[in-house]
């Protein structure tokens, strides 16, 4: 890991992380996570844009999104129907108050996690992301992250990517830093944090232009 953070040039604030231009509120950050699960930054990016675009360059209410016809959305934005489900999942747990966006900050790494995993279609890795990026939590540690894993695979020269019970007894000594641990690892692949949070991660992708 010093060999890592001497090679970046010094520490990364969670400011500059992999991912820029993520919504400034909770709701459109759960939005964006849910939209772009699986696909490359380029592709999430556009995808987001035209759910934004449908309801006026802007994110939509709970309400508003669940008014809206989920075929008629699915093929404007270009979602699956598994993401329609998920994002129509994501408004009625906020709708219902069952999520309650404004109390997710007070809450521990932990409760936050669970509390966003009860709804259909997030998962742990998407809870790191909003731990990491939106919530700007420092001790995250994304195990289901298969770029994390490849990263330490080389950095560490392991035959194989550890799972995640390795790869956390492996970053113990990150402590209290893990979010932090994750940028660097991240940038030694030139990758973005990009996995599945409910099917298994996919192989890393190649970091935008």
């Amino acid at each position: 890991m010093a060999r890592l953070i001497a090679e970046q040039g010094g520490p990364l604030p969670l400011d500059h992380d992999p991912a820029a231009n993520r919504p400034s509120d909770v709701y459109g950050a759960l939005l964006r996570a849910i939209t772009g699960q699986q696909l490359s930054v380029r592709a999430a990016q556009a995808i987001y844009g035209r759910l934004l675009e449908r309801f006026g360059g802007r994110t939509p209410t709970p309400d508003e999104l669940l008014a809206d016809d989920p075929e008629d959305l699915r093929t404007a934005a270009g979602l699956s129907h598994a993401k329609v489900r998920s994002l129509r999942s994501l408004a009625e747990h906020v709708v219902a108050g069952e999520l309650e966006l404004d109390r997710l900050a007070a809450l521990d790494d932990g409760e936050v996690t669970r509390t966003l995993t009860a709804v259909k279609g997030i998962g742990e890795w998407t809870a790191d992301m909003f731990l990491m990026f939106t919530l700007r939590r420092p001790d995250v540690l994304a195990v289901g992250d298969q770029g994390i894993r490849n990263a330490v695979k080389r950095a560490y020269g392991l035959t194989s990517a550890p799972d995640p019970a390795a790869l956390t007894e492996l970053a113990e000594p990150w402590r209290p830093y893990r979010t932090r641990a994750c940028l660097y690892l991240w940038r030694s692949l030139g990758n973005e944090p990009l996995a599945d949070p409910v099917r298994p991660p996919a192989a890393p992708r190649p970091a935008r232009p």
